[in-house]
């Protein structure tokens, strides 16, 4: 049995926040748990930059304008207090990366460059070439080891338990040490990220982004905020998913049909490549589905164009954008467009979290941040460069909610703990002695499949109805797995097993969401009802789980200043 006072379940940007800043605090035990080696996770992923408003670019950009260009991304979904609570805090929150460490591009002048990107009104996104994320995730970890976080590396959660609604502890999987481990905590920080790889290869995620925290907060009575609102990122690499940052965009970057037209002019003629990512996905989907694509079917594309920018500026601006493009597509963009269409990106619903302020949700003692959670920050739609910005912000306050809790709780009862712990060894077993024939990669298939024709970019309510009766029925048989594998030091087999089961939670609450969402707002866009509809939807789902049901239930969006209008680029 291991004990802390505030655990952190997840070792991306989010989670390296709020363990951090946990562990600032005087006389609190902290951990640090990840399933992979602390700097591996999707946070190192996110190229582009972390938005605030510091005025470098343009000395007319202000706070509030941040505040509104999130509220109008958000397709008017955002709480609007939580926006300005999270958007006033930006400027401080990259001035202290700054002091941590993160080696920020510089202009002329010396002070942390700043671009143009998607939805934005001014260049307000900070960056590092096209490697931030990286940055600032290797300068967090190395404050977190500076103040004493204790780093249980390639440890996997396996289930949160509570008593009586408040949180006792988790159980994890010790990879190395193949051991089912009970964890006492009084708070725990869920910062495990999204579940992009229920879209398997049509994804910019990692494969370790398989919903993880959001399944085991929902098995332990935390609802699930939002679901439907998927993003697809408009420049995934046509062959593998994986991304070409909004930074090429933001640097210059066109996009062109078959015709060699810049076609956003039809879809956002003053924003046009760098409209929000909703509209410029369900654009690229509309030029493919009506011809003016290249190839065919999934293999179907168009182009980003970054010719123009000139090789210096490429090499400088966006080395990883051009390594990634020639490594995976066997094109140098310094001399050919880069094939491209949209990506299974980010996840804008996630774990409730019902006070922004301290990221607690409903059970005593859990809380959660960044993809993983919904603090309606990013209603429908997310804007390039929020997504780090949310996980400096919101971790940190994580990290604060967590360790005040922690201080007010008393020890927490450590045999329901012990008594999980021992069922994961039963259950172990029960799966590795199994000799059905049913096998983890079949069903994760024909999931990603189901996922990507039916629950994609565009989406109808028959698509959906067929998509929720395939998942159920892969749910079924999900109960029959049999992993053929009974050692337990680095059982990869059973952990996928695990991060299945995790997807398939997730993947049910998005295909309900959506289907039950008559209308198209922001990344969720019907077919069969293709208007925004205020009257009926302006509400945040919530789904949460009696038994073996699935309950979906609503509650209203906060807005402050902005009534919504309609959002034009």
């Amino acid at each position: 049995m291991l004990n802390f006072d505030v655990l952190v379940i997840g070792s991306g940007g989010s989670g390296m926040r709020a363990a951090l800043e946990a562990g600032r605090q005087q006389g609190l035990s902290v951990g640090l748990m990840t399933k992979m080696f602390p700097t591996r996770s999707a946070t190192g992923c996110a190229q582009g930059g972390i938005n605030g408003s510091l005025q470098n670019a343009d000395p007319n950009d202000s706070i509030e304008k941040h505040i509104f260009d999130t509220v109008k991304g958000s397709d008017y979904l955002g709480d609007q207090d939580a926006i300005e609570h999270f958007i006033s805090n930006m400027p401080d929150a990259i001035r202290e990366l700054d002091y941590f460490g993160v080696p920020f591009s510089r202009d002329t002048q010396g002070r942390i460059a700043q671009r143009n990107f998607g939805g934005a009104s001014s260049p307000r996104t900070c960056f590092s070439a096209d490697v931030t994320g990286h940055v600032i995730l290797h300068t967090l970890y190395e404050q977190c080891l500076k103040h004493g976080v204790k780093v249980l590396s390639e440890w996997y959660l396996l289930q949160i338990v509570t008593e009586e609604g408040k949180l006792c502890g988790v159980v994890a999987y010790d990879l190395k040490g193949g051991r089912f481990v009970p964890i006492a905590a009084k708070a725990i920080v869920v910062a495990t990220g999204g579940a992009g790889r229920m879209y398997w290869l049509r994804t910019t995620n990692p494969f370790t982004s398989t919903g993880d925290g959001i399944g085991a907060c929902f098995d332990a009575g935390v609802p699930i905020k939002d679901p439907e609102f998927v993003q697809f990122h408009p420049t995934g690499l046509a062959g593998t998913g994986i991304l070409m940052s909004e930074a090429s965009r933001g640097e210059g970057g066109y996009l062109l049909n078959n015709k060699g037209e810049r076609f956003m002019s039809r879809y956002a003629p003053e924003k046009m490549e760098l409209a929000t990512r909703d509209l410029v996905s369900q654009a690229i989907e509309t030029e493919i589905k009506e011809g003016r694509g290249f190839g065919e079917g999934l293999s179907a594309y168009v182009q980003l164009d970054l010719r123009h920018l000139g090789r210096e500026k490429i090499l400088e601006r966006l080395p990883q954008i051009r390594d990634l493009a020639i490594t995976f597509e066997q094109v140098d963009p310094i001399e050919q467009p880069i094939p491209i269409r949209p990506s299974c990106h980010y996840s804008m619903g996630g774990i409730d979290v019902i006070d922004y302020r301290t990221c607690a949700t409903a059970v005593e003692g859990i809380f959660a941040a960044g993809e993983a959670a919904c603090i309606s920050v990013h209603g429908a739609n997310r804007l390039g460069g929020n997504s780090l910005a949310d996980i400096v912000a919101f971790g940190k306050f994580a990290g604060q909610g967590a360790s005040e809790c922690a201080r007010k709780r008393p020890a927490v009862n450590q045999s329901p703990v012990n008594q999980a712990a021992q069922a994961w060894e039963a259950k172990f077993d029960a799966v590795t002695t199994r000799n059905t024939g049913i096998s983890t990669s079949a069903i994760r298939d024909r999931l990603a499949e189901i996922m990507w024709n039916n629950v994609g970019v565009f989406r109808t309510g028959a698509e959906m109805e067929e998509a929720l009766k395939v998942v159920d029925r892969l749910m079924t048989e999900y109960q029959a797995i049999e992993v053929p594998d009974q050692n337990k030091i680095y059982n990869t087999a059973f952990v996928n097993y695990i991060e299945l089961g995790s997807m398939l939670t997730v993947a049910k609450t998005v295909v309900l969401g959506a289907l039950n969402r008559k209308e198209s707002r922001g990344s969720h866009c019907r077919a069969d009802f293709p208007n925004r509809d205020d009257a009926d939807f302006l509400k945040h789902t919530i789904v949460s789980r009696e038994g073996q049901a699935y309950n979906i239930s609503y509650r209203p969006v906060v807005i402050t200043k902005y009534p919504p209008a309609e959002r034009k680029y």
